[in-house]
């Protein structure tokens, strides 16, 4: 179990040597763990990750009734919204590293759910589109996640649901110029 140093609802520094009832005294080994940043649940990506996995934990009893994983339905969804798409494109757009877009593609293509072909331009690149029986997986799916949704909206507030929407888009905005060197291929649940 963890214990935390400090309360991140008052945002305070354990600024005493030793925890209450413990015996440890200032200095000990349990004191060079501090390190001088903000507490560890109170830093943006973990606030992110906890926020995420709060929403995908309504969607994950969904999506297994299908027998689809979050990466496959994110697949499913963003191939939904297009007539077709080269593989490199869809890593990009959803948030996915080659190799397992690869196998994910591999599996969605056994089942039948979508098309690949190379593409007319370049025939070493990939073309992937969504089948008839992709699309009437995603019909099925898509009163449930819709329910969903409106749950979560009762819940949470439609005014506040499109606030942090349109604050999740500005910070994305806002970072982008950021010079980071990772090019936004992070896969947050692999």
């Amino acid at each position: 179990m963890m214990t935390r140093k400090n309360s991140s609802r008052t945002g305070g520094a354990n600024t005493g040597g030793a925890k209450s009832g413990g015996s440890k005294p200032s200095g000990s080994k349990a004191d060079t763990h501090r390190v001088p940043m903000r507490e560890f649940s109170r830093s943006l990506p973990m606030s992110l990750l906890r926020a995420r996995e709060a929403v995908m934990r309504q969607f994950r009893p969904s999506l297994r009734n299908h027998d689809l994983t979050e990466q496959q339905w994110r697949i499913l969804r963003a191939l939904a919204a297009v007539d077709a798409i080269e593989v490199t494109e869809l890593a990009h757009v959803a948030f996915l590293l080659g190799p397992s877009l690869s196998r994910i593609l591999r599996d969605l293509e056994a089942r039948h759910l979508i098309e690949r072909k190379a593409a007319k331009a370049d025939l070493r690149r990939a073309v992937v589109s969504i089948s008839k029986k992709g699309l009437k997986l995603i019909e099925a799916v898509a009163p449930t996640s819709e329910a969903i949704y409106a749950a979560i909206t009762r819940r949470y507030g439609a005014r506040k649901l499109a606030e942090l929407q349109d604050m999740l888009r500005t910070l994305e905005d806002s970072l982008a110029g950021m010079g980071a060197t990772d090019h936004g291929d992070a896969e947050a649940d692999e």
